[in-house]
């Protein structure tokens, strides 16, 4: 739903241009419905008199804090009216052609979020929101969206749409983990992965630039690839010699004095290696796309690739190499899956993942910090199905199961703000 006004623009030298400028609802009317629901089934459905109890921290803390007991009913309220607070304020910047910024969308999310923890445990005896496992969880899961999410922003900067993540991702899982059982090392998996997937790229890349085949059915085929080589060599090679298929583990690794800091400190300095590369994966890819030369370049391909051409720069060699680079980035996302969660590869393991990665990079407006801000959020409705099930919630763990492909339909339908894609992206650039 959108409606459109005309600003009348007045040059030197020339007559009048009008300029049509359009006002989308499409992000009110659906954060308004969610807000709602939110109000009526969390805030008013929450019986009155009753209590929800978060814990907040472990006992490992430098500082152990209390938990903390709400009035379940006054406040998913509370959350409730605060997100439809949010709502107007989407109303107010679309009313004005303006665009909310990514903390919106997160933190609308996390507020419903929040409404819906305190309904669900409202009332039960004997059972507490466990805030910091919940927390850990969501970093946890959200590592391969993370990856994911990057790789197609170092891709679809470039001008290469990278519908192959899904494909990469179960590559760099399946390499790791044979490679890391034949050497009895979960570590040396870990740099296998980024191989398996920088081939996946590499594939992309060629029949992206070389033969200009359509980009997307090219990711297709290749997650199809992928998916038919991995079952084929699981059900022969790994199951006729399970030692090639171990369940290998990278232990946690706390880093002093930080990780003892309530709430946040196991959260964020009580993870496993690949958990720290992402955090510097995040960082450095910011850093360079948007603080370099190289990013500048990068940047200028999949806008103006002929501009670019003009002054130099190699299109298409620099299509390939981000490419590569973003499925090695993916690939190295894989391994979450297998080394770095102490699992054996199965079939179809990924389960998708890449497809939300796509989601996150698209809802973070491809960027490395907001793809990071949208697979955390999709990594905290991952995580919470997981806590609902613990504290034994009432609601049916099939639709707990679909609340983040949920998300990753919004953030598609563009329900959370008008995001633009590079301006060449999946067009083949031709001399």
């Amino acid at each position: 739903m959108s409606t459109t006004a005309v600003d009348t623009a007045t040059a030197p030298g020339s007559g009048s241009d009008a300029v049509p400028r359009t006002k989308s609802w499409r992000a009110t009317i659906g954060l308004g419905i969610v807000a709602a629901l939110s109000l009526l089934v969390f805030g008013l459905g929450t019986p009155a008199g009753v209590q929800t109890t978060f814990t907040v921290s472990s006992s490992t803390d430098f500082i152990t804090l209390p938990s903390i007991t709400v009035p379940a009913k006054a406040a998913a309220v509370t959350l409730s009216i605060i997100a439809l607070l949010l709502v107007g304020w989407v109303a107010y910047r679309a009313n004005q052609y303006r665009k909310v910024g990514i903390w919106l969308p997160i933190v609308f999310g996390m507020v419903v979020m929040g409404a819906l923890l305190t309904w669900a445990g409202a009332d039960r005896s004997g059972t507490t929101i466990q805030l910091t496992g919940l927390l850990t969880s969501a970093l946890f899961l959200a590592v391969p969206l993370v990856f994911g999410a990057l790789a197609g922003t170092l891709c679809e900067r470039s001008g290469i749409i990278n519908i192959a993540i899904e494909g990469q991702l179960l590559a760099g899982a399946f390499l790791a983990a044979l490679v890391a059982s034949a050497v009895g090392n979960a570590y040396v998996g870990l740099i296998a992965a980024p191989i398996a997937g920088g081939i996946v790229g590499w594939l992309l890349a060629v029949f992206s630039t070389k033969y200009w085949v359509n980009q997307i059915v090219v990711g297709v085929v290749l997650n199809l690839l992928v998916l038919g080589l991995t079952s084929f060599f699981f059900s022969t090679v790994m199951s006729d010699n399970p030692e090639l298929n171990q369940p290998l583990n990278m232990p946690d690794l706390a880093i002093p004095l930080l990780s003892g800091i309530p709430v946040i400190g196991p959260v964020l300095f009580d993870q496993n290696l690949l958990v720290y590369i992402m955090y510097a994966a995040v960082i450095v890819i910011q850093i360079m796309l948007f603080r370099s030369r190289w990013g500048l370049r990068v940047r200028a391909v999949g806008e103006h690739p002929k501009a670019a051409d003009t002054v130099g720069i190699k299109v298409n060699r620099t299509r390939v190499r981000n490419t590569v680079l973003g499925g090695a980035v993916a690939g190295l996302g894989g391994a979450f899956f297998t080394v770095a969660s102490g699992l054996a590869f199965g079939k179809e393991m990924t389960a998708g993942k890449g497809y939300i990665a796509l989601a996150a990079m698209i809802l973070g407006r491809w960027s490395p910090k907001g793809a990071l801000a949208a697979a955390l959020l999709f990594g905290f409705a991952d995580a919470l199905r997981v806590q609902l099930g613990i504290i034994g919630s009432d609601i049916p763990s099939q639709f707990l199961a679909m609340t983040p492909y949920l998300a990753t339909i919004f953030a598609v339908a563009g329900l959370v703000g008008h995001s633009r894609p590079p301006a060449a992206e999946g067009i083949p650039y031709k001399k």
